[in-house]
């Protein structure tokens, strides 16, 4: 339907204003006053002189105001109807081409709206809106947004991702100077001579000063939840009929890809200890690493969560949540029904529901680490009872012992901050030497031992708490090195050859390491994770 309204020309020209008996009238300051000729102006027919403007008549407003938008500007009258008839057609949308609402308000709104969404990701959301969204296109009016607007946003993210690339060299190269300083200072024969400490004392402020500086890049993974969620809220600010169309649709960003799990073989154990590099952001430990690390950290307090994150694979805060009145110590089976998030920039935690609904499972226990529950049940009774007795004799030290109810707490009841037990287990591994992971990559451990040890991709889903099979095939497509020896060897046998031996048969795991969780031993053996022998018992582990 065309637009009702018009166009015209006018332009810019001025003549003097007259008065009655056609004078000029004066200004205060005696200067002749002028007034736009507009359409009136006769040179309006040669060509490139003034501008097209439109009108348009809209439908009046909800309390009976007219609407009578003009715009001008255009160079053809054929560009002026074009953006009439944009305009007519967005009002006839029901989009309301008068409101002055800006991106930043509207966003914020949105925001305030979505109280359906979880706390990690409402605080995800509003920190998203405070520190990108609205810095970039807060001031726009949300119906003059463009794509080019927010590519634009992300062009200058890329920029300060190169600033950031500097600064990350200037403090490596910071950082050097103040080992090369602080080993001649060392060196120097006493009494040292003042200029060796000057070199020191100016390397390391000049090394503070480049750490102080960004150097963390805004990857892919992360411009794509940017992305995402504006996408989120424009598709909102479409379905409303505030903007007719979804602008992040046609944005471009570096192409991301889902880290896959990589596992810790030597030769990438050789490379890390030679250069510290990681090959990935997702490790995992061979069956030995992980024996390794449980042998060692037997007598730590936190024993008994890794190892069960080790086998049964519950996210860190799923493991730090899990109480006590959700656990079957009969059958040895828990179920996973809360867990304990963190919370943004700030190292406070709250109680959650897991992140989505098949995140809420039961898992079946494997006899160790049933057996290890058993035997934490009792440390934590004693554990209660002496810090009963501290708070008795010295209440102002040690204050009321808290009740929490969760099976993994510290000593006087309170239940674990997550980034407490992600640390903790960072630097154990860090002092043990073994090949870094995150706390997070014990759950890539479990399914790769599972899957090792011949589980189906089904099973391992539910254990894992994956809402689709495909999250759970497309992460976990390939086996450990040493237990694919078996499926590269077998087409070797299905080929005889003249004078060639068959090849050899590989070592199976031991079945008797599965059932040697025994009483009295800290119960760290299972199939296919090698240990170094018995282990002391769980009751000499505080």
């Amino acid at each position: 339907m065309a637009f009702k309204g018009s166009t015209y020309k006018r332009c810019k020209c001025t003549a003097p204003r007259l008065d009655a008996d056609g004078n000029p009238v004066l200004s205060a300051n005696g200067t002749p006053k002028t007034y736009e000729l507009g359409a009136a102006c006769p040179h309006l027919d040669s060509r490139g002189h003034g501008s097209w403007y439109y009108y348009v008549h809209l439908p009046d407003g909800p309390r009976g105001e007219r609407r009578r938008p003009r715009k001008g500007g255009f160079v053809t009258q054929k560009e002026a109807e074009k953006a009439a008839q944009k305009l007519w057609d967005q009002e006839s949308a029901g989009v309301d081409t008068s409101s002055k609402e800006t991106v930043a308000e509207y966003l914020l709104r949105w925001h305030r709206k979505r109280v359906d969404l979880k706390r990690g990701t409402s605080d995800d959301y509003k920190d998203y809106i405070d520190r990108v969204f609205i810095p970039a296109l807060g001031h726009l009016k949300l119906i003059d947004l463009r794509t080019q607007h927010i590519q634009a946003m992300f062009e200058d993210i890329w920029a300060y991702n190169e600033i950031k690339a500097t600064n990350r060299i200037v403090a490596q190269q910071a950082e050097a100077e103040a080992e090369a300083a602080h080993a001649a200072w060392k060196a120097a024969p006493k009494p040292r001579p003042h200029h060796y400490r000057q070199r020191w004392d100016a390397a390391r402020a000049a090394l503070k000063e480049a750490r102080a500086q960004p150097r963390q890049d805004t990857g892919p993974g992360r411009q794509k939840k940017y992305l995402d969620t504006l996408s989120g809220a424009l598709a909102h600010a479409v379905r409303e009929k505030s903007i007719t169309e979804n602008w992040c649709n046609e944005v471009v960003l570096p192409k991301y890809e889902k880290p896959e799990p990589l596992v810790w073989t030597d030769a990438r154990i050789a490379r890390w200890r030679e250069t510290g590099e990681v090959p990935g952001p997702v490790m995992v430990w061979t069956p030995q690493q992980v024996g390794e690390f449980l042998d060692a950290a037997v007598h730590h307090t936190l024993y008994p969560m890794w190892h069960i994150m080790a086998f049964r694979a519950p996210r860190r805060g799923e493991a730090v949540g899990l109480p006590w009145a959700e656990t079957d110590m009969v059958e040895g089976y828990i179920e996973i029904v809360e867990t304990i998030a963190t919370g943004g920039n700030t190292y406070g935690s709250y109680e959650d529901t897991p992140k989505s609904r098949a995140s809420k499972r039961g898992v079946k226990l494997d006899s160790a680490s049933h057996a290890l529950l058993l035997a934490w049940r009792d440390v934590q009774q004693e554990q209660r009872l002496e810090w009963e007795a501290k708070h008795r004799e010295d209440p102002e030290k040690y204050g009321p012992y808290v009740d929490s109810g969760k099976v993994f707490t510290m000593a006087d009841g309170r239940p674990w901050n997550p980034r407490n037990v992600s640390q903790t287990f960072m630097r154990l591994i860090k002092r043990l030497g073994l090949p870094p992971i995150r706390l997070h990559d014990l759950r890539h451990c479990a399914a790769s031992l599972s899957l090792a040890a011949g589980l189906s991709m089904k099973a391992i889903q539910a254990l894992l708490g994956h809402s689709s099979y495909s999250l759970t095939a497309d992460t976990y497509t390939s086996l450990m090195p040493q237990f694919a020896t078996e499926a590269a060897d077998a087409p070797l046998g299905l080929v005889p050859r003249a004078g060639q031996a068959p090849p050899p048969e590989p070592p199976t795991p031991d079945p008797e390491k599965a059932r040697a969780a025994s009483a009295g031993h800290a119960p760290t053996k299972l199939a296919l994770v090698p240990e170094k022998g018995d282990q002391p018992a769980l009751d000499q582990v505080a």
